[in-house]
């Protein structure tokens, strides 16, 4: 992929994330319940993290572009280990509550809601939305993560967020100006469309355009103008995690706290996180290469055999054809290939020409196999690859100890809301005894708005102004009006 056309992707993903935020904003407004408005401003913070991990990425391949037009090349990318997907799920964050509290419930009501923003890299997610007070003795979230395309060299950040659910919200909110320069391609506009998405980003926080407060890695979401807007998130804890704190099995890390006890959104952690974080490189799952090799087995020294092989995971497995491999039967030989295995190539023999030597060392008592290909090329492919997979596990350490299992990925729950939908607060009468009876669609419209972030759904482009910008409240009444005169 050419420079060009990265960054018209990135582009292309920011401006979505632009309409998007705006969108947020007008549901904003909208919001009439604690709820609603408690849902809409989390939305609204995660957007705005999206955006600025998003500039932050355009910032850094703008900077390697022009170094490398002055002369700066590229750093080598020859050794770069295989990517792999991560998951993190069974989320758990103990509270320490005190015995008056827990037990006699008594003492000052603690009552917020509270969710986690997960960032690895441009990678945005959020949980859903829990409600926390001291009839509980953890915060539990049912989510599970699910990152693709994971180096090994991955931080993974997750931030605890908290606002205080029992404070009376101010619902009204301004809009953000409209941003008409949405559309077309790179070129003359295209430092307008980015500056004018910065600085709406920046609007909801602390950046400079310069990039001076954004960290590479890691761009901290805004606190978003929450004083205008009612419901305030303010960030509770954090950690990060990396390849060292990947584990089969449940594990406790450390919390950083960021607040104190006199803040109203304060929550009485124990300062750890509980969670299963496990890992898969794609060279444990998939195969990396297969086909003919030629092996002189260890007993006989002057015997070669052809077999079909197929190099996954820990294993060069060897049949003696490849319908063998095709009809699932055990391979006729199985060779180890871990971090320790040592793969060169030995001087040109007159018979067989060059040869690849792969050798168990110190575990396997320095045993050694020899294999060569038919022709030159294949025996640089086979090579290479050998090469590169010991590369891959070593990168990425214990996760190539054997395949980690991932969790499926959990559908998020459908939350109704008691109170009603905003449809209701708008086009029903106040007294509940009059006007015609309207049904409940709190699942509609949440369905509705969960469409909204997928690329994929086309149910709200046709609500669209003339300037190109989504407004999602215009859909959502559109679309409930025409059940109701259907």
């Amino acid at each position: 992929m050419d420079d060009r056309t990265q960054d018209e992707k990135v582009v292309q993903q920011i401006e979505r994330e632009v309409r998007i935020q705006e969108g947020a904003y007008k549901l904003l407004a909208a919001c009439s319940q604690r709820d609603q408005a408690l849902e809409a401003s989390k939305s609204l913070l995660t957007c705005n993290a999206r955006l600025l991990a998003l500039l932050s990425q355009l910032q850094r391949m703008r900077k390697a572009q022009i170094l490398e037009r002055v002369g700066h090349s590229r750093i080598s990318e020859n050794a770069v280990p295989c990517t792999g997907k991560l998951s993190l799920s069974d989320l758990r964050i103990p509270l320490m509550w005190k015995d008056s509290e827990y037990f006699k419930n008594k003492g000052e009501l603690h009552h917020c809601a509270v969710f986690c923003l997960l960032q690895c890299g441009t990678e945005i997610y959020d949980t859903d939305l829990v409600m926390v007070d001291r009839t509980l003795t953890d915060i539990c979230f049912e989510d599970t993560i699910i990152i693709n395309k994971v180096g090994p060299g991955f931080q993974l950040r997750v931030e605890l967020y908290s606002c205080c659910a029992v404070e009376d919200f101010s619902l009204a909110a301004p809009t953000p100006r409209r941003m008409s320069f949405l559309g077309g391609s790179l070129g003359c506009s295209s430092g307008k469309k980015i500056r004018a998405a910065f600085e709406s980003a920046a609007a909801c926080g602390h950046v400079s355009f310069g990039g001076g407060n954004i960290r590479p890695g890691h761009v901290s979401p805004p606190s978003v103008h929450q004083s205008a807007l009612g419901a305030k998130y303010n960030l509770l804890a954090h950690t990060t995690l990396s390849i060292e704190h990947v584990r089969e099995g449940f594990k406790t890390h450390d919390l950083t706290l960021s607040t104190t006890e006199d803040s109203p959104y304060w929550l009485p952690l124990y300062g750890k996180m509980c969670c299963r974080l496990v890992a898969q490189p794609l060279c444990m799952i998939q195969t990396v290469i297969s086909g003919q090799l030629k092996l002189k087995l260890e007993e006989d020294v002057g015997h070669w055999e052809n077999f079909y092989c197929v190099l996954v995971g820990q294993t060069l497995l060897c049949y003696q054809n490849q319908e063998d491999l095709e009809s699932e039967k055990e391979p006729f030989l199985v060779i180890p290939i871990t971090k320790d295995t040592e793969v060169c190539m030995s001087e040109r023999d007159p018979v067989h020409g060059q040869q690849i030597i792969i050798s168990m060392q110190p575990q396997r008592e320095n045993v050694t196999y020899t294999a060569t290909t038919q022709n030159t090329e294949d025996m640089q492919c086979w090579n290479k690859a050998l090469q590169q997979h010991i590369y891959n596990l070593n990168q990425w350490k214990q996760c190539c100890d054997e395949v980690m299992k991932t969790e499926v990925l959990r559908s998020r729950k459908s939350k109704t809301i008691k109170q009603g939908s905003l449809f209701h607060e708008i086009v029903t009468p106040s007294s509940p005894g009059k006007g015609p009876a309207i049904p409940d669609l709190s699942n509609e419209i949440h369905s509705l708005l969960s469409s909204y972030y997928k690329e994929s759904d086309n149910h709200l482009r046709p609500y669209t102004d003339e300037k190109g910008i989504l407004t999602a409240w215009k859909a959502i009444v559109m679309w409930q009006m025409s059940l109701f005169e259907g």
